[in-house]
């Protein structure tokens, strides 16, 4: 697909005032280029005829000359503030854009090459902004103010310009069409080779412990040489252009210089108005020139744009704000919550994650979802979430639909704790703190203590000021879901989702984390998906999710079709049913 240039500034309100900016600059920027050559070939036809030069021109030519650099160094200092507004402006929409994108797919997506364009990539806008806009918007006013004054001076001289000026858009456009693809391959191969470093670095533990870091070592050291080739093929297409470029224009001067010289010499015209041609005819070549050098040094900016609009595009379509309402918190504890005929599908599977689901919650019940691994419990927490948008089908709280509701105002009045949650390179404290950035340090120590994180925090270098390796590097799973928990808890939100919160915990850690729990889902309206039947006692309801539909148990045969359900997750024997009643 070829690039659309005219697509950023559509897009940006700050570039459509730039080019104007660089507009209005270029029109006195053409009258002082006019300026100069007639007072420069003025000065020097009379020093040659003999006459007396006075003061006065080689003023006004000082005052042009500061002119032109005093309007090179504003444009050039719009040029470097439009290009921080519009990497600002473009980075705020394409975060914006992945907090509205479904968690599903940003899972699926590589975060590496995300992040090398939101850093790396978006800097190769400068060229476009302070370079390309500036000469394209002189193009428009320089030549034609150049041919205007020639035509008036020496029409045929300004014919001769006329006629050769196309010649350098014609070769520019020749061999930018070629740069375009060759810098579009420069800008993938840096996403991959930014994405797998990271994805290398993020799982270097699990290559070393099966001997695979030597052969990874190797692939990435491919990867960079193969973005070492492909830029070198682009500097060296850039090299040709420039090479081409200007012999087109010192060809087509040269076809404007000679007829002057002979037409000088044979007494057709005068040494000012030669001179003012000369002086002239290159600078209708200098901004085609300019404009194509930076067209090339642009592409790669252009090619990362286009990376980010695809980014945009795919993002669905926010709702009408006017039409959302904000969550009030006594309607979380007292409205109940409800799926209605949900469907799910996530990107490249046939089969939907969750087919026509219904499901109502009432508030303050605790539900636990069963069911084997991929059945859709998960699926179907990010939906409640407010992460997943169903296909079909509505989810709603209190009869009135999560997707009339400002996203932000419902995961206020949600507490989710996910079965990998993600710590972050932070103090333990800061981590704890996601649940409610404004928490004191005694508000989370009082969370943590809740959660029974309290007794291993305590036990580190530096209690809850100790700073967590990447992905909570330094803390066992069982730690790092006490960690989430205590979140949980700091939150208080009245609607809780746990995803398997005892899952890969040994029989300590497990109940220690059971008696968390409890105490967390205590008045609040939960949903928990359960590989395991410690959490099944405290259950008011049981639900069976399989194959992407729910089947809910009667309560007197819930603890049956639990044991069940959480046994077809695991190979070998059944666990045991849990006896007794369902307990709140």
């Amino acid at each position: 697909m070829r690039p659309d240039r005219h697509r950023l500034t559509r897009e940006l309100p700050v570039l459509r005032r730039h080019r104007t900016r660089c507009l209005l600059l270029a029109l006195p920027a053409a009258a002082l280029v006019v300026a100069q050559a007639v007072l420069l070939a003025g000065i020097v036809a009379d020093g040659f005829a003999g006459r007396t030069v006075t003061p006065a021109p080689l003023i006004a030519l000082g005052a042009v000359m500061a002119g032109r650099a005093l309007l090179t160094r504003l444009r050039d200092l719009l040029a470097r503030r439009a290009a921080a507004d519009a990497k600002r402006a473009l980075r705020d929409r394409l975060t914006t854009a992945l907090e509205r994108t479904p968690a599903s797919r940003l899972a699926a997506g590589r975060h590496g090459e995300t992040a090398t364009l939101l850093t790396r990539g978006l800097d190769g806008l400068d060229p476009y902004v302070t370079g390309y806009l500036p000469t394209a918007a002189a193009t428009a006013v320089i030549p034609a103010a150049v041919i205007g004054w020639l035509t008036w001076t020496d029409w045929t001289s300004a014919l001769v310009v006329v006629l050769t000026l196309p010649l350098i858009p014609v070769f520019g456009a020749l061999v930018g069409a070629h740069t375009a693809r060759r810098t579009a391959r420069q800008w993938r191969l840096l996403a991959r080779l930014g994405g797998h470093f990271l994805d290398v670095v993020a799982g270097l533990p699990t290559l070393r412990a099966f001997g695979r870091e030597g052969h990874q070592a190797r692939v990435l050291a491919e990867t960079a040489d193969a973005h070492r080739r492909a830029t070198l093929r682009t500097l060296r297409v850039a090299f040709l252009s420039s090479l081409v470029l200007e012999t087109v224009a010192t060809l087509s001067v040269a076809m404007v210089a000679v007829p002057v010289g002979l037409r000088l010499l044979g007494g057709g015209t005068d040494l000012a108005t030669a001179l003012t041609v000369l002086l002239l005819a290159p600078e209708a070549y200098v901004p085609l020139r300019a404009a194509a050098g930076a067209f090339h040094e642009s592409a790669e900016g252009v090619a990362v744009a286009e990376r980010v609009f695809a980014v945009l595009d795919a993002v669905p379509p926010r709702r009408d704000g006017a039409r959302r309402l904000p969550v009030p918190v006594p309607d979380a504890r007292t409205a109940p919550l409800r799926l209605d005929r949900v469907t799910v599908r996530h990107p490249g599977r046939t089969a939907p994650a969750l087919d026509g689901v219904t499901l109502t919650v009432r508030p303050g019940e605790r539900v636990a979802l069963v069911g084997p691994s991929g059945a859709g419990k998960s699926t179907l927490l990010s939906v409640l979430a407010g992460l997943v948008i169903p296909a079909g089908g509505r989810v709603g709280i209190g009869g009135t639909d999560l997707a009339d509701l400002d996203p932000d105002a419902w995961r206020a009045q949600v507490a989710l704790v996910p079965q990998r949650p993600h710590l972050f390179a932070a103090s333990v404290a800061d981590n704890i703190r996601i649940g409610r950035p404004g928490a004191t340090d005694d508000e989370v120590r009082a969370a943590a203590r809740a959660a029974h994180a309290d007794g291993f925090v305590a036990e580190l270098p530096y209690g809850y000021d100790t700073v967590l390796g990447e992905r909570g590097a330094g803390l066992s799973t069982g730690q790092a879901g006490r960690i989430a928990l205590a979140r949980a808890f700091l939150k208080d939100a009245p609607v809780l989702l746990l995803d398997e919160p005892t899952a890969h915990l040994d029989p300590v850690s497990e109940a220690v984390v059971t008696r968390a729990v409890v105490a967390l889902t205590r008045g609040r309206t939960t949903v928990m998906a359960v590989h395991r039947t410690s959490l099944l006692p405290h259950a008011d309801r049981i639900v069976r999710v399989r194959g992407g539909a729910v089947e809910e148990a009667p309560v007197e045969e819930a603890p049956v079709v639990a044991a069940s359900a959480v046994a077809a997750s695991f190979e070998g024997p059944p666990v045991e049913a849990v006896e007794g009643p369902v307990s709140r």
